[in-house]
């Protein structure tokens, strides 16, 4: 006898019944994995909405500065890259939170605003982070369709509104259709939204929607706004920081970041991702030049795939919502023996549709011509 219980003899956990019921959110295919069973030495992954391009290089010179100090603890409030996203938005540091990830704070805010019963509105499709959160804590989740083009549908948001919501997560651009609302659809949710309900606005492709003229930025709109509300951006699409994990949100009032500090972890965000963030923020013409290359191979790519009769969203992001007209797993998995790994969409109704990010020209021309090949489509 070792001591250690064999799985047959081990007690149940005492899981709590909402958790027990939750999906598991799905990061999609290890690469290490696709890779062995494909045989193909380099991967083409496009399932995670990554950059391409990388870090700005003065990243890696602020973190190879700062590794002799990894045996000390961050600095717990992150100072120094809240001061710097402050003076960024011309808004007090007393409104800024970190996240290890902007995920993290989704997650913050449904710890602190949400009881068993409330009521949630969120899209459809939409980030799954946006539906299981709230219902860890007990929450009903209501999704809002989008519009047969991907768009605005103000009927349904104005019934969903009228259910007297006490969390609105509203992701702009849309994950995973990438499509926009514009300035007046923002203003129409905006007005629907009960006082006593915070709105949250989900800006994690922010930077790739910029350029575009209707697109309207969440904290211009909101910032005179007399209700509670939070916007939320990260470091980890644009910027090219998806492996050091950090976000942020800017919210209405003090009261509202010192309630997330009340169920925030001490530290959340390490030492090395506040170092990169702030050189990242410190290489603005890095930043434009990846969102430049970006919107160049999503224009180039959607052109593409729609010219061989693909039915593909309008696009302000660095992904793309690509209707195969098949079942989208099976596509993903036919994929994966060419060494490409995408993300099949699940929601109901949205079966055959794949979400790709792109990547560099020659990758995404890979990208291509095999899933124009696995769907019987040719280009003309």
């Amino acid at each position: 006898m070792t001591g250690v219980l064999e799985p047959a003899a081990a007690a149940a956990a005492p899981v709590r019944r909402e958790v027990a019921g939750l999906p598991a959110y799905d990061p999609g295919a290890d690469p290490d994995e696709v890779a062995h069973a494909s045989g193909v030495a380099r991967v083409i992954k496009l399932s995670n909405n990554e950059s391409p391009f990388g870090a700005s290089p003065a990243v890696a010179a602020a973190v190879s500065r700062h590794l002799a100090d990894t045996a000390r603890y961050p600095d717990p409030t992150g100072r120094r890259l809240v001061g710097a996203i402050g003076r960024l938005h011309a808004v007090p540091t007393e409104r800024v939170v970190l996240g290890n990830g902007s995920e993290n704070i989704l997650e913050l805010l449904c710890q602190a605003v949400l009881d068993p019963g409330d009521l949630v509105v969120t899209q459809a499709p939409g980030f799954s982070l946006h539906e299981i959160f709230p219902r860890m804590m007990g929450a009903r989740v209501e999704k809002v369709p989008v519009s047969r083009g991907f768009g605005f549908d103000a009927a349904a948001w104005r019934r969903a509104l009228a259910g007297s919501p006490k969390l609105v997560f509203l992701a702009n651009p849309c994950n995973p259709t990438g499509a926009l609302l514009t300035g007046a659809e923002l203003a129409r949710v905006i007005a629907g939204t009960p006082e006593s309900a915070l709105l949250v606005l989900d800006e994690a492709y922010h930077e790739f929607a910029r350029p575009n003229p209707d697109y309207p930025d969440g904290l211009t709109v909101l910032r005179g706004a007399d209700r509670p509300w939070i916007v939320l951006r990260t470091f980890s699409k644009a910027y090219g920081l998806a492996g050091f994990r950090v976000g942020y949100g800017v919210a209405s009032t003090p009261t509202l970041i010192r309630a997330l500090d009340r169920v925030r972890t001490p530290y959340n965000v390490n030492r090395l991702a506040q170092v990169a963030a702030l050189a990242a923020l410190g290489d603005p013409a890095h930043l434009a030049d990846a969102v430049r290359r970006t919107g160049i191979e999503i224009a180039r790519i959607a052109d593409r795939l729609r010219g061989a009769g693909l039915r593909v969203a309008p696009s302000a992001t660095n992904f793309l919502f690509v209707d195969t007209g098949r079942d989208a797993h099976r596509v993903t998995l036919d994929l994966h023996r060419s060494g490409i790994i995408v993300k099949a969409w699940r929601e109901p109704g949205y079966e055959s549709f794949i979400r790709a990010s792109l990547s560099t020209p020659a990758e995404n021309d890979v990208f291509v011509r095999r899933l124009l090949d696995l769907c019987g489509r040719s280009e003309s």
